[in-house]
Parts: C-alpha cells; structure tokens; sequence
C-alpha cells in the first residue's frame, strides 16, 4: 500500500499527545516503596480502575486485530468480548474477593496461598513468557504496522524501537500510579477517537451497507456460526471462549494488576463491571467499523491493516491526529500495562524469594531493570510477529494452548477444597507437555479441528489429572483454604448485606444488567 501523508497539524497533535502522556505519566509516579510502586498503594476508586482495565485491555489484538478480523469474517469475532463480559460478571462476583481480601501482588502468588510455591513460579514463569512474546511484542508489531503506513520506507525495527523507548519512558520510573493515571487519559481519547471513527464510517454509506447485509440475511452480521466456520464455530461460543475469557479476564496479571489496586472489594468489583460495559461498546465503535470496510476499502490483503487505514482514509485534518492519537493510545497504554505487570511477576515471586533481605527501594529498582529488560527482548522479537498471517490468529492459538491447564488450576482451586498442592502443579505441568504437543503434532492428533473446539479437551484433561492426582494426597490444611476458595455461607452473607444497599450501589444489579445486554446482542445479531 502506498504512504499516506498527513499535514503539520495532525503532526503536531501526535506529538503534543505523546508529550502530555509522557509528562503526566511522570507527574503521577509512585515509587517509594513496592506497594506504590506495583500496585499503586491500593487506593483507586471504581471508576478509575474500570477505565485503567478497558485501556489496558484493548491491545492490539482488540483495536487491529478484532477490526481486522471483523473486516475479513464479519461481526462474529465479537463473540470473544461478549464471552468477556459474562466472564467479567463471573470474575467479580466469585474470584475477585479472594485475589483483594488475600492481600497479593501477583495472580501466581494466589497459587501459592491455596496450593504451594511449586504452582505459582511455574504460573509466574508462563506469564512473564506470554506477557513478552504475545502482548508486549504484539503492541509493538501493531504500532509498527501503522507508522509503516505512512513511512513505508521506515525501517520496522526501528519503529518498533522508538515505541519501546515511548512506553517505558514514564512506566519505569513511575511504575503502576504512572501507567493507569497515563491510561485515563488514553482510555479517554481511545473512546472519543472510536466514535468519530465510527461515525465516519457511518456517514460514507456505512448504515446502507449494514442494512443491506441484514435484509440479505448476510452471515458476516451473524454472531452465531455453524459449526464448520473456520472463524468462530458456535459450539466454540460455549466450550472454547468462556475458558479463554477466564485466562484473559481472571488470571492475566497484567489486567487484574489494576483491580488489585482498588481501595476495596467493592471498589474493584464496580470497576470491573463498569469496563464490562464498555467492553460492550466496542461492538460498535471497532467491530462495526470493520464491516463497513469491507464496502469501503475492498481488496485489501492484509486484514490488520484496515482499521489504521480506514483513520487515514477516512478523517480529515485535525481528526486525523486525534483519531492516531487514539491507536497510539491503545498500543502505548497496553505496552505500559504490560511493563508493569511483567516486572511484578519477576520481582515479586522470583526476585524476593532470592533476597529474602532486600528492602522497599531495591525491589522497586529491581523492578525497573526488570521493565527494561522486559520492554528490550519484546522489541527484538516483535517483527517475527509478521509471520502468523494476522494478530489475532497469533494471540488466540498460542493462548488456546496455555490457557486450559492453568484455569482448572484456579477452578479446582476456589471451588474444590479437596485438590492440593501435588495435583494442581501435577496439572500445570501434564498441561505443558499437551501444549508443547499441540504445537509439534496439532493436525496429527486433532485433524483440522478449531482451536475453540480443542480448548476443552484440554481444559478437561489438566481438571481430571489435578483432581486425580489430588486423591494421593492428603487434603490441604486449613490456612490453605482461608481467603482462597468459595464459601457459600459467605455468599449468602453478602447477599442478605446487598438487600439493604440501594441498587444502583449494588454490584450484582448492573452484572445483572450487562448479562441482560449481552443476550439483547445474542438475539439480534444471530
């Protein structure tokens, strides 16, 4: 594709955005000591906490990848979120609780707390890998995608270099306070950005085009597909996504890393289902888009490429700026996240274990050069990225493998109090040797089945080793179970406390509300 050009003003917006995040980033640093440092003192109210998730989970396999996967097999990709949001209902109402009133810093520590050490350095190490190769490399790989639209001579290391040097600029000295006070402002110009896109799109045909893919009964603006659709057969809907949407949503450190900064359970729990709800939005304003591109920009080849296009395409001078403003926000606010979280798990289940006497400020330098490290090997491996054909396809599969063992680790965890230590790294470990399986011999032991489809073979095979394995044991002592699993009496507790709070301060009514929204959408658009 040809470069597309763009003025001195929508330059100058660009630049401007990038020194006000950069500057308020600094401004709201913390890190004095490791609390501050990693988890921001634990002080964010609701609303802050549900803007700094949404920010920090549209990376770009949502903001590139879902749009361009909306583009190639239409709205169906937006399944992936709707199970999302039901995950998200599920996540603050059972697991939630525990992460906060546990005390942790990290989503492996938890493993340790109800089972041992073994599980969560196993989980940690997982993480850091993923955090690395999959989404810091992803975000970089994206932003590179974009510049190379309007510097197709650009060099794309070197960009991808440049967008390190961007993130880690106010994440590292400032730590979690600078990454979600930077992920307001981002989350912010993310929004309005998508809506003026949207509106674009809409005011070139957009609505027309859309109608007249509901009157011919198109299947591009169905969410649910047959069972043969190579891009979300239905039966993956239940058996495959809610699992992914569990990892992503529940055990992905570097999300539930801002919920464990709210100032209580309460707190955290509105925060989610606030980003619940505008997870809700991103059908309209990333995956309708996409489907109108098809009319718009027909022929493209490389799917990824359409929503930067359809910015460059579609705003004129001064949206332009704010609308690249707005994809940069997404990919530098998802890098920062991840800086952040990586660095926590390094320094707080592997480095801290080593040094049992370093204090406050080192763990916090250490966590820097951590971030630094970090934000240095993504950078390296990102242009590889280009090789799995499109973010999407790179993100979910390499995710359908390491998902499965360590959600029926956390599942036997919070609602079985007979499986142990020995059964869930039993577990996590029979559940590497299937993923490295997967990735050498997939075809020869699951044909050409979806990836959706293989997800609760697998799922079903760690839960069945943990459970198994567990009966060899004894049962966990008691202080294992304290804070770390489900107590229906508890349940029950809450929901007497919640009959006396006014509805609209009641978590479970608006999870009530975002599960309604969600069968609303079902219903059309099936």
């Amino acid at each position: 594709m040809n470069s597309i050009a763009i003025n001195f003003v929508d330059c100058a917006i660009i630049v401007l955005y990038l020194i006000l995040i950069i500057w308020w980033g600094l401004r709201h640093g913390k890190s004095s000591d490791a609390g501050s440092y990693f988890l921001a003192g634990r002080t964010m109210p609701w609303w802050i906490v549900g803007l700094s998730l949404f920010a920090a989970s549209i990376s770009s396999t949502t903001l590139i990848g879902q749009s361009g996967d909306a583009y190639h097999t239409g709205v169906a990709v937006f399944n992936y979120n709707l199970t999302g949001v039901v995950v998200m209902v599920f996540f603050a109402t059972f697991l939630l609780p525990l992460y906060i009133r546990s005390g942790i810093f990290t989503i492996p520590e938890f493993l340790e707390r109800r089972f041992d050490k073994r599980s969560r350095y196993y989980f940690s190490g997982i993480c850091i890998v993923g955090n690395i190769f999959l989404d810091a490399a992803g975000a970089l790989y994206a932003a590179a995608l974009i510049i190379k639209l309007l510097f197709p001579d650009a060099d794309l290391q070197l960009i991808i270099i440049v967008f390190a040097v961007l993130a880690a600029s106010y994440t590292i000295p400032g730590g979690l306070s600078s990454a979600i006070n930077a992920e307001l402002i981002q989350a912010v110009i993310l929004i309005v950005g998508s809506v003026i896109l949207t509106g674009a799109c809409f005011a070139n045909g957009g609505f027309d085009y859309l109608a007249s893919l509901f009157e011919s009964g198109d299947m591009s603006v169905k969410l649910i597909r047959p069972l043969t659709d190579t891009a979300t057969p239905w039966l993956g809907l239940i058996v495959g996504m809610p699992v992914l949407g569990i990892y992503f949503w529940a055990n992905n450190q570097t999300l539930v890393q801002r919920v464990l900064s709210a100032r209580s359970v309460d707190e955290g729990r509105k925060g989610v289902m606030f980003a619940g709800a505008l997870t809700l939005a991103t059908f309209f304003i990333i995956v309708f888009p996409g489907v109108i591109a098809r009319h718009l920009f027909p022929g493209i080849e490389k799917p990824d490429m359409i929503y930067p296009t359809m910015v460059l395409r579609l705003l004129p001078t001064g949206l332009l700026g704010i609308m690249l403003s707005a994809l940069l926000a997404a990919l530098t606010s998802t890098l920062s996240a991840i800086l952040n979280s990586t660095s926590t798990l390094f320094t707080m289940d592997f480095y801290a274990k080593i040094d049992k006497r370093a204090d406050e400020r080192k763990l916090v330098r250490v966590g820097k050069l951590a971030s630094l490290v970090i934000i240095v090997i993504a950078a390296l491996w990102a242009p590889q990225i280009g090789r799995f054909g499109s973010l999407l396809k790179y993100y979910q599969e390499m995710l359908s493998y390491i998902a499965p063992p360590v959600v029926a680790a956390f599942l036997m965890g919070v609602f079985s109090r007979r499986a142990n230590g020995r059964g869930a790294f039993a577990g996590l470990i029979a559940g590497l040797v299937v993923a490295a399986a997967m990735l050498l011999w997939r075809t020869e032991i699951f044909g050409g089945m979806h990836f959706l489809l293989i997800v609760p073979f697998l799922l079903a095979f760690s839960l069945l080793v943990i459970w198994a394995v567990s009966l060899t044991a004894p049962l966990p002592p008691p202080d294992k179970l304290t804070d770390t699993t489900f107590s229906a009496a508890d349940f029950r507790a809450e929901t007497r406390s919640l009959a006396e709070v006014s509805w609209w301060r009641n978590y479970r009514v608006w999870g009530v509300v975002l599960l309604v929204l969600c069968v609303f959408i079902l219903i059309i658009f099936c």
